[in-house]
């Protein structure tokens, strides 16, 4: 198990214990490997525990050591999830040393139906895989890589291809949207 290195953040959420109960929580230190979390109810060492943190999602792992007013925690991640992890952290330790502005115009979430269909102006389709979307874009896992600006139909969305990564594309919706529920609806097919 690799090392990481701690932040210093201050990042709130909420967290569960394997008993259920939730409690709000914010994390002072974080690594992609661990957490220091101050907690109401701090739990038990070794018990598990799933937290949802601002900026960060869900992560879960192990309370490792019970400390005065919370606990430290292990986090059990996949790598591709902490390497996202670090990058995010890295962002979050240095946004305000730096006087770096939001990263993101609306929150992203995670879709209730993550397929849809992605429709070129071509009229080539494509399944797709959302993997989150916020009022004014999504991001989806596509076999293919539309050039940047391509104009693009996301179930029942007008977008363009704003950015490439390694299992797809994001794209930008041609007008936001004003709720949630809104996009999610309208990226389902029929």
């Amino acid at each position: 198990m690799p090392q990481f290195q701690r932040v210093k953040v201050s990042l709130l959420g909420r967290y569960m214990l394997t008993d259920r109960r939730e409690f709000p929580c914010q994390v002072l230190e974080m690594s992609p490997g661990d957490a220091v979390v101050v907690a109401p109810v701090p739990g038990s060492s070794g018990e598990r525990v799933i937290a949802y943190i601002d900026h960060l999602g869900r992560i879960e792992g192990d309370i490792t050591e019970v400390i005065d007013g919370g606990f430290k925690m292990h986090i059990g991640a996949t790598s591709r999830k902490r390497d996202k992890m670090a990058a995010q952290l890295t962002w979050l330790a240095n946004k305000d040393v730096l006087n770096l502005p939001e990263d993101r115009r609306h929150e992203r979430v995670v879709p209730d139906n993550r397929h849809s269909t992605a429709v070129l102006d071509d009229g080539r389709r494509y399944n797709c895989k959302i993997i989150d979307i916020s009022l004014s874009g999504a991001a989806i896992e596509l076999a293919v890589r539309p050039a940047m600006g391509t104009p693009v139909t996301l179930g029942r969305m007008r977008a363009r291809v704003v950015r490439h990564f390694a299992d797809g594309v994001a794209v930008e919706f041609v007008s936001a949207q004003e709720m949630l529920t809104v996009v999610q609806q309208n990226l389902r097919v029929n």
